[in-house]
């Protein structure tokens, strides 16, 4: 078990960042030490973007856009709902090692703990952003607008990346062991396929679509396609959906660690 060093200075605790810092360090450290972990994971994804571009593509028609241009910016933007699983069990199993108990113990605030934890995975889920995006290039797609609209919707997956790795943490955080946590993270799969990211809302029976166009991914998926345009619409909705969830779950990661 990797230890977290904070800094001892007589008479003061560690500040927010120095202590959020520490347990990003310590989680980074961890996944360094384990590169099977990120290797497994872009294979898993070039593997899957692999699948729906040659195996499911020709059977899914996108309307008069090439199939791999409407999959792929989707798919980049939801990676993390397929990689967010190794967040929830890395976080259950540090509550079953007794490393949360230990991080409980000290002096340092609880904020810190989630900001650290949220930090050091948020960058594990932007390089599974850029690798498969470099895969989705590979694999025929090219950029409808500009390079600056493609940096655009790159920056806006990547506050995707920081939203939903929120959501994994709060599920490893209230999953009873890795087990349990890798269970509950297959959720975001039910998310990820009923909505707009693989196939077109509209082609879904009438009494799904209201529920693929109204849940947060759908919105998030098409203000991606669309800031690749070179437009803006989509934007505000996937921007209220993301501050939503952040808003509502970051709190509620915070009182769970204060009640381990």
């Amino acid at each position: 078990m990797t230890a977290i060093e904070l800094p001892a200075r007589p008479g003061r605790t560690p500040g927010l960042t120095t202590a959020a810092g520490q347990v990003a360090l310590r989680a980074l450290r961890k996944y360094l030490r384990t590169p099977g972990l990120s290797v497994m994971g872009v294979v898993q994804s070039a593997l899957f973007l692999f699948s729906f571009r040659y195996v499911f593509g020709g059977a899914i028609h996108a309307g008069a856009t090439r199939y791999v241009e409407f999959l792929v910016p989707a798919y980049v933007a939801s990676i993390v709902l397929f990689t967010g699983g190794g967040i929830a069990v890395a976080v259950a199993t540090d509550r079953a090692d007794g490393f949360t108990d230990r991080l409980l113990s000290l002096p340092v605030s609880r904020y810190a703990l989630v900001l650290g934890r949220t930090a050091a995975d948020s960058a594990t889920n932007v390089w599974s952003i850029v690798t498969t995006a470099a895969f989705g290039f590979l694999f025929g797609f090219r950029l409808p607008g500009s390079w600056q609209d493609g940096l655009a919707a790159l920056g806006l997956c990547v506050a995707y990346a920081i939203v939903f790795t929120v959501v994994f943490v709060v599920m490893g955080l209230y999953a009873r062991s890795a087990q349990a946590a890798q269970g509950m993270s297959l959720i975001a799969f039910v998310f990820a396929f009923i909505s707009s990211a693989y196939v077109p809302a509209t082609s879904m029976p009438g009494w799904l679509q209201p529920f693929a166009k109204y849940q947060p991914i759908t919105p998030m998926v098409d203000a991606v396609r669309s800031l690749l345009t070179g437009s803006t619409s989509d934007i505000g909705v996937a921007l209220a959906w993301s501050a939503a969830l952040v808003v509502v779950l970051a709190p509620v990661a915070v009182i769970r660690y204060r009640r381990p």
